[in-house]
């Protein structure tokens, strides 16, 4: 298939934007999470990601960037393909995990500082009819009953699929980078007027033309792509199974023939993925 760009939800793509350009993961933070004044980035530098070893069988769902800006506070950006209850788990143990490794090199506790954890979501979390419309959320340590709020912690969870463009007149970088997020893909022919506009998601879509990468990186970005593909099929099997031992022993043998075949160098096609859920 002729592709013209890629989709940056992918973990090569999202990694070449964020986790190669401190100019544009600064932008991100500080538009999505919201930061505004003396609360704004003004430097980072990257961090080794010490993600806590995966427990669910699908372990390609997740790509991550980690930094440390000028005042101490780190910030971990996830992208959570499919959403389930585990993952927000994982989230905050992983976030604690990151907070308390402070301790190796802080004096006192005082010398701690807090950790953002951005979750960009390309899933519905929140399906009551009430909250259909809202796809931003913030979570912290508050108190029940007043609005005080113990620093350390805070995640945002944003649910892409909720997103809706808004006039681009009206346009923010908060809405251009979840435009550049969701309108962006393999099936794109031409890019929104005002994303080419700005300068910085103008520079971010340089990275996401196919002719950027070579044959290799492009390998790595299809395996993600079949991996992101499995998964559909075995949930989708998964839920029209509905029997909760069935569906565990069936996921795991699914995901072992795949992987064997994508060791293989074999392509894995839609129709390949049909004919291992049926057996």
């Amino acid at each position: 298939m002729s592709r013209k760009y890629l989709d940056p939800k992918n973990d090569l793509t999202f990694k070449r934007i964020f986790g190669e350009h401190k100019h544009l993961c600064m932008s991100l933070l500080n538009n999505l999470l919201k930061f505004e004044g003396d609360s704004r980035i003004k430097s980072l530098e990257y961090q080794t990601p010490e993600l806590l070893p995966e427990l669910d069988i699908l372990k390609h769902s997740i790509v991550d960037v980690k930094c440390l800006d000028e005042a101490g506070r780190t910030f971990i950006v996830e992208i959570q393909l499919y959403w389930s209850n585990s993952f927000r788990a994982r989230t905050l143990l992983n976030t604690a995990k990151t907070y308390s490794r402070q301790l190796d090199s802080a004096k006192k506790y005082s010398d701690l500082r807090p950790v953002f954890s951005l979750c960009l979501v390309n899933d519905v979390i929140e399906t009551d009819d009430e909250l259909s419309g809202k796809y931003y959320w913030e979570y912290g340590i508050r108190e029940k009953y007043h609005d005080k709020h113990i620093p350390g912690f805070d995640f945002v969870f944003i649910e892409l699929p909720k997103f809706k463009p808004v006039n681009p007149a009206h346009k923010t970088m908060f809405d251009l980078w979840l435009s550049l997020l969701t309108q962006v893909d393999e099936s794109t022919d031409e890019i929104p007027r005002e994303l080419l506009e700005n300068e910085k998601t103008k520079e971010a879509i340089k990275y996401l033309r196919e002719g950027a990468y070579t044959r290799a990186q492009m390998q790595a970005y299809d395996g993600f792509k079949d991996m992101s593909m499995i998964e559909v099929s075995v949930r989708h099997d998964a839920e029209m199974k509905g029997e909760a031992k069935g569906i565990a022993k069936g996921r795991e043998k699914t995901l072992e023939e795949i992987m064997e075949l994508i060791k293989q160098g074999v392509t894995v096609t839609e129709e390949t993925l049909k004919k291992l859920s049926k057996k």
